[in-house]
């Protein structure tokens, strides 16, 4: 059965890096039908819009999306397509490649992030003239359904270390909630993990992040941690990830629009690939999806590389030499 992919560009840099990772993908020869939809500023400035409701219907319709990146429109494009695949996790990995100058070679993370709820719930108010308020909500379920997932994830792809990262000494309610669904779950299937103060995490991890595996977080704390692992490891540039809900899912690198190099053919296609090849996964493609990340560690380690790795490349360089390793 053909499978459909939904294929969102969005503002910036996601009009070059996207169709990369399409062209990678084409590549695999599966079949896939790819078709496009419109979001970010261009679509909200031409029809005052940034998602219009055919973008998301032709999410809903898909198997999965793969998405590039919005510029100020963000808030207005990427909440709402997650929530439009029923997104209960957000699967961020930070990985040291050979040939990339790291900062941490050993780095191999990956960020179990909440996607629901926490602050980017959006319920804001101005309850006085210079006085705002920002209502964080944690839940037991999400808690158990993102802790249940991280575990699982863990154990799936041979990961020894689970940490759970939490501000509990502060909020003591609402991370404390969180905190504790996920230590019953570590505890009910009988396996190690360890706690973390997220903010000491993040020295730690800038410190030993060799010493780190999966992490769980609540979404604010998942969001910020793993774009300073970004610095780990070479850039924003080498980061996907993937929002994942029970029956579909979203796939995105973690990098932004980058409106200064947008249009000049220059862009980092690595992190939109890899993203791809979180959807091969997905998509039951294991065996695709280790052919194009084995394709992209190959170039990462002999050339050729985009400026923000030091080199003179474009984009259209890097995805040529990807799909030719392929």
């Amino acid at each position: 059965m053909t499978e459909q992919i939904a294929v969102i560009p969005g503002d910036g840099i996601g009009q070059e890096v996207t169709p990369a990772a399409v062209e990678v993908l084409a590549a695999l020869d599966l079949g896939f039908e790819f078709v496009s939809g419109d979001a970010g500023d261009a679509v909200k400035e031409e029809t005052g819009e940034a998602l219009p409701q055919a973008t998301r219907d032709l999410v809903s319709a898909s198997d999965a999306t793969l998405f590039g990146a919005a510029g100020e429109t963000a808030a207005d494009v990427i909440l709402p397509l997650r929530k439009q695949v029923e997104s209960f996790a957000n699967v961020r990995p930070a990985t040291a490649y050979p040939g990339v100058d790291a900062l941490k070679p050993d780095t191999d993370l990956v960020f179990i992030r909440e996607n629901t709820e926490g602050v980017y719930k959006g319920i804001e108010s101005e309850i006085a003239p210079g006085v705002t308020t920002l209502t964080r909500v944690i839940t037991e379920e999400a808690s158990r359904n993102i802790a249940e997932f991280g575990f699982d994830y863990a154990a799936q792809n041979g990961y020894d270390t689970v940490t759970i990262a939490h501000k509990a000494n502060v909020m003591r309610t609402t991370d404390g909630l969180f905190l504790e669904t996920a230590q019953q779950v570590g505890d009910e299937r009988g396996v190690d993990y360890d706690t973390a103060l997220m903010d000491a995490l993040a020295m730690h991890l800038i410190l030993r992040p060799e010493e780190y595996g999966v992490v769980i977080c609540p979404n604010l704390a998942g969001d910020m941690l793993s774009d300073l692992s970004a610095g780990l490891v070479g850039g924003l540039g080498l980061l996907p990830s993937a929002n994942v809900g029970h029956d579909n899912a979203l796939f995105e690198p973690v990098h932004g629009s980058a409106p200064d190099i947008a249009g000049q053919g220059i862009a980092n296609p690595t992190a939109t690939i890899l993203s791809g090849a979180m959807l091969l996964d997905h998509l039951d493609h294991g065996e695709e999806a280790g052919r194009v990340r084995s394709a992209v560690e190959s170039v990462l380690e002999s050339g050729p590389h985009t400026p923000d790795l030091g080199g003179e490349a474009s984009t259209e360089d890097v995805t040529a030499a990807i799909v030719e390793r392929l």
